[in-house]
């Protein structure tokens, strides 16, 4: 009888033991946590996304100087095979939309601003992207629409 109960306590120190080493690996992944060197948002990258056709192929989040309001600056460029014009460029979490330049020629980039975004210094920023514009030859009107996401300058 006394063979059996070795085994059992043989046992239980294992267990114990292992349980005490995935205590400790847990609460350091915790204090890394919540001191912010696992923060997922200094891995994400900065990205801008838009179906075929308009590319965004530059941009830029810039933190206002009270630190809450900024702009976002956007190129992007035609690639639909046409020219398009009457293009609108709005960003989620920005107040004001840009409509300068009026028209893309096909295969040209060309500068967008979106202002009064709520931005702050050294943050993330995340937003959707919608581009609404008129295929010249058609005078249809089309929208798409993309997401951005960059850290503030």
């Amino acid at each position: 009888m006394k063979k059996m109960f070795n085994k059992s306590q043989a046992a239980m120190e294992f267990l114990m033991t292992y349980g005490w080493a995935i205590l400790v690996v847990l609460v350091a992944i915790g204090a890394l946590a919540y001191f912010g060197v696992l923060s997922p948002d200094k891995f994400l990258p900065s990205r801008c996304t838009l179906p075929a056709g308009i590319a965004c192929t530059d941009f830029k989040v810039v933190a206002g100087a009270t630190g809450t309001t900024g702009t976002v600056d956007i190129v992007l460029r035609n690639g639909l095979g046409f020219d398009i014009d009457t293009v609108n460029v709005a960003v989620s979490g920005c107040t004001t939309a840009d409509t300068t330049p009026a028209s893309i020629l096909n295969g040209e980039d060309e500068p967008y601003q979106a202002t009064v975004c709520t931005v702050t210094s050294g943050g993330k920023f995340s937003g959707a992207l919608n581009v609404s514009y008129r295929n010249v030859d058609t005078t249809l009107t089309h929208k798409v629409q993309g997401s951005l996401t960059g850290r503030a300058e």
